[in-house]
């Protein structure tokens, strides 16, 4: 009589599904503050200073650059367009802009740095 082919376990190449109980074990680490879980939220803090600090380079640098521009050049100082002041458009509507697009970018960013969080959580 001819030998049975031996049996073969076929599953899915995902690991992750085939074991849903080490999922949880890495949010229980960042919900009880272990070791690990400090680790963790300490990669988001650092991402977050990062960012922070980025974009508060980012807008006060063409800030701080503004007075001694104005101060320096003559046609900026002195100058009138639409009957109003090139410094007064200059601090109006460039400012505002540039603060409403860093604003924005950073809350878009940090967004971003919260979702990779979650998922490196969940994925560990």
């Amino acid at each position: 009589m001819a030998e049975l082919p031996r049996r073969v376990t076929v599953t899915h190449p995902r690991t992750q599904a085939a074991r849903p109980g080490l999922r949880h074990a890495v949010v229980r680490d960042v919900r009880e503050q272990t070791a690990l879980g400090e680790v963790y939220v300490r990669a988001l803090i650092r991402s977050q200073l990062r960012l922070g600090l980025l974009i508060c380079a980012a807008v006060c640098l063409p800030l701080a650059c503004l007075p001694p521009l104005l101060a320096y050049v003559p046609v900026l100082r002195e100058g009138r367009l639409w009957g109003v002041g090139v410094p007064w458009l200059v601090l109006g509507l460039p400012v505002y802009a540039l603060l409403v697009a860093a604003g924005a970018c950073y809350v878009r960013r940090a967004e971003h740095n919260e979702r990779d969080f979650a998922e490196n959580v969940h994925r560990s």
